[in-house]
């Protein structure tokens, strides 16, 4: 893959400092009173560059890989020190098996096409395991009418009726507007009048603010997002990956005892 030009410019500028930096220590004694030459420095180490322009793609790699080790390591403390707002926290709703053996987090947005294709996959392997807990984070972050939605999913948690709105809502088809979202409540049951008093109350747009936080902090920036364990999976899966993923978690559990 050819690295994008920005990306080059940048690394050769850095390559080029380093370069020059071991080039100095290296001049002449006789030569330590006089101003360097800086222009035929640069023009050393840029012949260099284009003799031997491998050297980019290495210190691209390098730094790839480093910030990969530094991004899991950030990830894995993030998940330690979050543990408990991420699989207890008491405003955020729990689906599936209540006292599963594992649980699975998920960040979504019911405007979110790639959340929408994913909902069934996830339900499947759910429903299959039978022994998953599901804790629903909502993070509303492409439209107003996710914002939406997501206060109008958790009034309805208010009247035991989360999930089979929240199913009503990834089910729609096209994006959400106001009018849907209330057709969508009609359709599972839902008093109007006590969801929309329900929706300005405080604590949901605190839960909206803290799973936004922790989504930050997790390093998850775009829909869906999944946590199980100790893995975070930034993007969509489909059944048999939830599966295997469910598998390796009890496993890893089992190991550390």
């Amino acid at each position: 893959m050819v690295p994008h030009l920005p990306v080059v410019r940048r690394f050769r500028a850095l390559f080029l400092a380093a370069t020059m930096a071991a080039f100095v220590p290296a001049l002449p004694v006789s030569a330590a009173d006089k101003p360097l030459d800086k222009a035929a420095v640069e023009q050393i180490v840029r012949d260099y560059l284009l003799t031997h322009p491998e050297l980019l793609l290495e210190a691209m790699e390098a730094l790839e890989k480093k910030q990969q080790v530094e991004g899991e390591k950030a990830t894995a403390e993030a998940l330690k020190t979050n543990r408990q707002a991420l699989e207890n926290a008491p405003s955020s709703p729990v689906g599936g098996n209540p006292k599963g053996d594992i649980t699975l987090v998920e960040f979504f947005d019911y405007n979110c096409g790639y959340c929408k294709r994913t909902h069934p996959e996830r339900s499947a392997a759910v429903k299959g395991d039978g022994k998953v807990r599901v804790v629903y984070k909502e993070f509303p972050i492409l439209a107003p009418s996710s914002r939406e939605a997501a206060k109008a999913a958790l009034a309805a948690n208010k009247q035991g009726k989360y999930e089979a709105f929240h199913t009503a809502l990834m089910t729609h088809e096209g994006r959400l507007d106001s009018d849907a979202i209330r057709a969508a409540a009609r359709r599972v049951g839902l008093d109007l009048k006590r969801l929309e008093q329900d929706m300005g109350d405080p604590a949901i747009d605190a839960e909206i603010k803290a799973n936004m936080e922790l989504a930050q902090k997790l390093g998850i920036r775009g829909t869906p997002g999944f946590v199980v364990g100790d893995t975070v999976i930034p993007g969509a899966i489909e059944t048999e990956q939830f599966i295997a993923l469910f598998n390796a978690t009890r496993a890893a559990k089992k190991v550390g005892g």
